[in-house]
């Protein structure tokens, strides 16, 4: 059997006391763990993107650099030849006039990291949404309207990968589980959620903010080619306090982790041949600079 294994994690790598410590911790996880690659969002700052990729030592990396640290706060580790990667901004990013303009900087988007595994190629997309800063996502918030133009945009991006590739988007969407803007991702992606129904929350909010906000915002969708002898799981980690560098537990984020694994019979040579891309760099170590 041949085996994919990601994680995607919102790891709030934004600079506050307790990053550095979070980070090396989460840092330890992710080296004793058998994934072929691994997606985060907030890596806000140079020092938490440096921090990651050095102290990951086994994965590669791959992110679009800005001043901040990774455009988009998105940062794709992977313990697989990265064959081709770009960064797409998101067309809608939101009003300017509210609390949105704090996302403006970032330039949310999607960060595409093509993976070779075997004769198949991965598709990675990892993304992380605008907030929706009210908590409705009617049809006549404008939160939410910016973010069906950012699933919309994102769908599109999915939906042109190669019907012989394996496809996974993931990260922190900010909209739960069974919305309208779920179902009509969903539809328009041709994504599956192997997690569909499960309401467990993906958010751990803060004392400050009322429970209702704790929902499942994190996912791992897919498509998958024909595979023979197909098998997929899904799960969420990192939902309880681990011990940290320094001494003490704490959580790794105000988000747990989603972890999926796909797994398929081996086949002969008349598989998906492996997409390169061939304008772009081919298996490079590491994606971005400063």
């Amino acid at each position: 059997m041949l085996t994919f294994t990601l994680l995607t994690f919102n790891c709030l790598g934004l600079p506050r006391v307790d990053t550095r410590r979070r980070l090396l911790s989460l840092a330890r996880e992710l080296e004793r763990a058998p994934y072929d690659a691994v997606c985060l969002q907030e890596v806000q700052a140079v020092s938490s993107r440096n921090l990651l990729i050095q102290d990951c030592a086994s994965y590669a990396s791959a992110y679009a650099p800005n001043v901040y640290g990774a455009r988009g706060g998105l940062l794709t580790l992977a313990r697989r030849p990265i064959t081709w990667n770009q960064y797409t901004s998101y067309r809608e990013r939101g009003r300017w006039s509210s609390p949105a303009i704090m996302d403006w900087p970032l330039q949310k988007g999607v960060l595409c990291t093509v993976l070779a595994l075997e004769d198949l190629a991965v598709v990675v997309l990892n993304t992380h949404l605008n907030p929706n800063y009210r908590g409705s996502w009617s049809s006549d918030n404008h939160y939410a309207r910016t973010q069906v133009a950012q699933l919309r945009q994102l769908a599109e991006i999915a939906g042109a990968q190669p019907a012989t590739t394996l496809v996974v988007a993931a990260g922190d969407f900010n909209i739960p589980r069974g919305s309208w803007l779920y179902d009509e991702f969903l539809a328009l992606s041709g994504l599956d959620d192997p997690l569909a129904g499960d309401l467990r929350p993906t958010y751990r909010p803060p004392p400050i903010i009322p429970k209702r906000y704790a929902l499942a915002l994190d996912f791992v969708l897919m498509r998958a080619p024909r595979l023979p002898g197909l098998q997929v799981q899904a799960d969420i980690r990192f939902s309880e306090q681990l011990p940290l560098i320094g001494g003490g537990l704490g959580y790794l984020s105000d988000h747990y982790a989603v972890e999926l694994r796909v797994s398929w019979a081996a086949r002969g040579s008349e598989g998906a041949a492996i997409d390169q891309r061939g304008e772009a760099p081919q298996d490079q170590r590491q994606t971005g600079g400063d």
